[in-house]
């Protein structure tokens, strides 16, 4: 992840930014203007493009997983058998999040915007704060990475 500060004529900071997302994955950008006020200065975090092939398809990534039903067993074992405020680790969260972004992606045909889809988000979210806080990329396609990074490594 990189910081950028790019200091402009105001008239061009929509030319800049539009420039800077399409070479880089950008957050939001933030817009001040200069103390002498006579141009812009625009601040956002970026990462690089990523390369197609660190982010498997969803059948890429959970070739040889557990079934769905399998791993919403083991989550709630580890839930139902965890006493209340134990600071899980790093692998129920990614299971989990795995678990959720296969639930749904079952749904995301029929709504895309829909209870499933949203908990899948906020669940890679939470994973990708937790491991990187202010990465951006896509959050499921990093579970997805993560994911299959997890199961090559129990092989």
């Amino acid at each position: 992840m990189i910081e950028i500060r790019v200091i402009c004529d105001p008239t061009d900071a929509d030319r800049v930014t539009t420039a800077l997302n399409t070479a880089f994955t950008t957050g939001d950008v933030r817009k001040y203007p200069t103390r002498d006020g006579k141009r812009a200065r625009l601040y956002l975090t970026a990462d690089h493009r990523p390369n197609p092939a660190d982010w498997p398809t969803p059948e890429q990534a959970y070739v040889g997983a557990p079934s769905i039903n399998s791993e919403i067993g083991w989550v709630a074992r580890t839930l139902a058998t965890t006493e209340c405020f134990t600071e899980l680790d790093r692998d129920f969260y990614l299971r989990k999040a795995a678990l959720l972004d296969r639930i749904a992606l079952l749904d995301e045909p029929d709504t895309p915007d829909g209870d499933a889809t949203t908990t899948a988000d906020a669940a890679a979210v939470f994973l990708l704060d937790m491991d990187q806080p202010g990465v951006t990329c896509d959050p499921r396609a990093y579970v997805r990475q993560q994911y299959a990074h997890a199961l090559t490594a129990e092989q």
